[in-house]
């Protein structure tokens, strides 16, 4: 079988390369994969598991986390942010991060998503485009929260996001350096809103995050500034692609979407579901620290890894049916918020409320929803992305 797993036109018209993944999965699960640099492309849930939770052995400092290759003058400033950073480092600053995400702060947020849900619901009529009115504003409107910005900010966060995830994508993005403007942009956002929250503290997460911790340790500006960077594109890319591509699912599965329907409890489990069948983030990269053997073959300090998240929740060993979308499949041990480890995904409690409440009450103001025109797909190796999906509601 011809392997390219990082075609992006591809990804573009199809989504994932699944008939690829399972040919490796059940051949060459760790395959070295030719390219500028090549890689070795790790595709069992099993083994992108082992790479997730052995930052030791593959790190994400030392070539940084995302797939393409930067000089080592952009890295140094991209080993700031925490998606960067590998244990001791980055343990430091994600319990300073974690204050703002407890379990208790988020599960308080309920109610309020759901009268963001329902409002945004209530714009909706005749036909609209579930991308733009729907799956994109709702963890815009919650980050915005989050930060104690105004709501009227997400129309710039939204733009900024979709600059610095869609610089391979012409409808978002001219150019890279496009993308490193709406960094700067952001940066400039970030230091505006900590200005305002030391001059007057709030009972927000900014507040909370510029405060000393216990052991009295602060971020610096930049660690702050770029903590909202990440808030912002993975607090709403995840959310928004999850949302959008659940919605997709489930009118290609009809049979689950009336099982929602005539039971909207199962908008927990279906959220789940959503996110190991759409797998928001595609893929993450490592870069080995010293010579280890993984699914039989021996990679050399150094070289490149990339973890396949979409792959893995597919996997056969771990997942009955696997090819199977099953709103009430459980138990779900899907990796769809990282394999574990340092980097597992801070906001995921976050993000499954967010799914829930959306899916059920969706399930329960629009019953008879349909699609009414053909989805269109962000041409991404990175993230599984949905930029349209046209939607009839009644």
């Amino acid at each position: 079988m011809h392997i390219d797993l990082v075609d992006q036109d591809r990804y573009a018209t199809h989504g994932p390369p699944h008939e690829q993944f399972a040919w490796l999965r059940a051949n060459a699960p760790v395959y070295w994969h030719e390219g500028e640099p090549g890689f070795w492309a790790v595709t069992r849930h099993a083994d992108v598991v082992y790479v997730s939770r052995h930052s030791d052995l593959f790190s994400s400092s030392r070539r940084l986390a995302l797939f393409w290759e930067l000089p080592e003058e952009e890295r140094a400033v991209q080993r700031l942010m925490m998606l960067n950073q590998d244990p001791p480092e980055h343990t430091r600053r994600r319990a300073l991060v974690n204050r703002g995400f407890t379990p208790r702060t988020i599960g308080a947020l309920e109610q309020h998503i759901r009268e963001i849900c329902d409002d945004l619901l209530d714009q909706c009529s005749g036909e609209v485009d579930f991308v733009t009115q729907i799956a994109a504003p709702l963890p815009l409107y919650v980050i915005c929260e989050l930060l104690g910005a105004p709501v009227e900010d997400r129309d710039k966060l939204f733009a900024w996001s979709n600059r610095m995830i869609g610089s391979q994508d012409p409808d978002y993005a001219s150019t890279p350096e496009d993308g490193h403007e709406a960094a700067m942009e952001v940066y400039a956002y970030a230091e505006h809103l900590a200005a305002q929250r030391q001059a007057a503290p709030r009972d927000d997460i900014v507040t909370k995050l510029l405060q000393p911790g216990e052991d009295g340790e602060t971020l610096t500006d930049n660690e702050f500034e770029l903590f909202v960077l990440l808030l912002m594109v993975a607090g709403n890319e995840t959310t928004r692609n999850a949302a959008s591509g659940g919605m997709l699912a489930l009118f290609e599965h009809p049979d689950q979407w009336k099982r929602l329907v005539d039971d909207p409890s199962l908008a927990g489990t279906a959220s789940e579901e959503i996110v190991r069948w759409v797998s928001p983030v595609n893929l993450f990269r490592r870069t080995a620290t010293a010579d280890v053997e993984l699914g039989g073959q021996l990679i050399r300090e150094d070289d490149k890894v990339v973890v396949f998240y979409s792959s893995a929740n597919r996997d056969a060993a771990v997942f009955g049916d696997p090819d199977v979308f099953d709103i009430g499949r459980d138990p779900n041990p899907h990796i769809g918020f990282g394999g574990g480890g340092a980097h597992f995904c801070l906001g995921n409690h976050l993000a499954k409320l967010e799914l829930r409440v959306l899916f059920e009450q969706l399930a329960r103001r629009f019953p008879r929803m349909r699609q009414a025109g053909e989805a269109r797909r962000l041409r991404s190796l990175f993230i599984n992305g949905i930029k349209e999906l046209p939607v009839r509601v009644s």
